[in-house]
């Protein structure tokens, strides 16, 4: 266990992202591991959820970045109608850095300690060379490689699922789901946001795309040429005829300089927790942006990681990505018939699943 300071405890205790029911402090001084396991429910059935890898600034960030995840999690898991609940692992340190087989080792036998109430999966920073690695040492080990008995790479099936929420919100906003002339800037082109790039290309839409790395930027150019480029994500925000802003990297992009300045009349996108605070929903709302709420339309992942514990099968995994179409437009009809931001409505419906529960 690691030295937990006041800060800490004040993160973990006071924090208006409380109400989990457990946090797991891990340290193994051999491998460097420092990390955070975060359970924010089990109401619906074990934690699921990624291990992110990150030199975060401080213990503090890393752990509100892991409950934060964690809850946004089961809320995830609940409107994507899985026996899940929702849990998220951080690993701190630059994983170019200090990422070794004996660290994650060391990762899967804190995981493997919890006895099935946590199962882990990819996030940024982790692969599915990773997640073999750790499976080694835990059986409660999800997003491996098919040679290892595992589904592969996730990140096909969030991306699919993220582009049918897209689809959702421009029948919503516009009234045909067909992305065909819709101008769509992705912020992000890695594993998640290249392949959403080419389910926009081949519905006929336009795309522009920024990344805060060059080489993720040149392999997506070099195969789609006919994609435009912009320096930053400030740029792409402030981009000129833009329909759909689509953040597709790290989270609390949306905040109270980005909304004022966005052109676009969609959000939808992969990242996790887009809103940087409450009350940004309502600015959005506000300004006539319609928001897909995130862990709705990027749930295509989970939902393989999750049929992977059952043997994987990728139609029917496919299939029920594909229902993301349907669920998203429930939420903007909930949202419109409550009178209250689509992200308020989404909350809703997944509170009320997980408050009618039985504890697994």
């Amino acid at each position: 266990m690691t030295d937990v300071t006041d800060g800490v405890l004040h993160t973990l205790f006071r924090s208006e992202q409380g109400g989990h029911e457990q946090v797991v402090l891990c340290q193994d001084r051999r491998s460097g591991l420092k990390a955070v396991i975060a359970l924010h429910s089990t109401a619906l059935g074990p934690g699921l959820g990624g291990t992110r890898f990150y030199p975060y600034a401080s213990d503090e960030e890393a752990v509100a970045d892991a409950l934060n995840l964690s809850r946004g999690m089961s809320y995830k898991n609940a409107l994507a109608g899985l026996d899940h609940g929702g849990g998220k692992a951080v690993i701190i340190g630059d994983p170019e850095q200090i990422k070794t087989e004996e660290l994650l080792l060391a990762y899967g036998r804190f995981v493997a300690s919890l006895g099935g109430r946590y199962v882990t999966a990819c996030d940024v920073g982790t692969y599915v060379a990773d997640m073999d690695v750790v499976a080694r040492e835990c059986r409660w080990t999800t997003g491996r490689s098919p040679e290892n008995g595992g589904a592969g790479d996730s990140s096909v099936l969030t991306a699919f699922g993220v582009f049918q929420g897209m689809r959702a919100s421009a029948e919503h906003q516009w009234g045909d789901p067909s992305l065909r002339g819709r101008t769509v800037g992705v912020a992000g082109v890695g594993k998640v946001g290249h392949h959403l790039v080419g389910h926009l290309l081949q519905d006929g839409a336009r795309v522009v795309v920024t990344d805060v790395r060059d080489e993720s930027v040149r392999r997506l150019t070099d195969l789609y040429p006919e994609v435009g480029v912009v320096a930053d994500t400030d740029t792409l925000v402030r981009t000129e005829g833009l329909d759909i802003y689509a953040p597709c990297a790290l989270g609390g992009v949306l905040d109270d300089a980005t909304v004022p300045a966005l052109t676009a009349t969609v959000v939808c996108g992969a990242a996790n927790n887009q809103l940087a605070h409450p009350g940004v929903e309502k600015d959005l709302a506000d300004r006539g942006i319609l928001y897909a709420p995130d862990y709705v339309v990027n749930a295509g992942g989970v939902i393989q990681v999750a049929d992977e514990l059952n043997g994987f099968d990728f139609e029917r995994c496919r299939a029920k990505a594909a229902k993301i179409f349907d669920t998203t437009l429930s939420i903007f009809a909930r949202a419109k018939e409550d009178g209250i931001p689509p992200a308020a409505a989404a909350d809703r419906i997944a509170e009320h699943r997980m408050a009618e529960a039985r504890p697994w």
